[in-house]
């Protein structure tokens, strides 16, 4: 599959952008588990931009087959921007790539994810990523 996402932005990039462009979401794309035990971006007034749909599922982290239905039948506009977020950057740059093949060409990658690179404590959340710059979040 080409690459044909737009790039990544950082989580504060993502955050303005979000601010500023009226058809901007960000499509956390992590498992139930994750959303539930580690948290979501807490996107405060603008909560209806955030939009939660697994790219893959555990327990074998299986593929979504219905990720592209999902998300088209919330933004059916393909001009839209489309910011995906995950736990470090992987995933979420494997559905922008994927959405934007689908023809949706506003699509980004967000940096570092949700919590990031370990620490020298083997723990995220405090080196890089959503967590690490401070951006508002919550349990779900």
């Amino acid at each position: 599959m080409l690459q044909l996402y737009r790039g990544n932005l950082s989580p504060k990039n993502s955050w303005e952008l979000l601010s500023h462009e009226r058809h901007s979401y960000i499509v956390d794309v992590r498992t139930k588990e994750e959303w539930h035990y580690v948290g979501v971006p807490d996107l405060g007034e603008r909560d209806d931009k955030l939009i939660k749909i697994e790219w893959r599922s555990l327990p074998d982290m299986q593929l979504n087959t219905n990720f592209a239905e999902e998300l088209a039948k919330i933004v059916p506009d393909k001009l839209s921007h489309l910011m995906f977020i995950c736990r470090t950057g992987a995933r979420s740059r494997d559905a922008a790539n994927f959405m934007a093949n689908l023809g949706y060409v506003n699509c980004y990658n967000i940096l570092d994810g949700f919590e990031g690179e370990l620490d020298a404590y083997r723990h995220r959340g405090k080196i890089s990523g959503w967590k690490a710059e401070q951006l508002a979040w919550s349990q779900d």
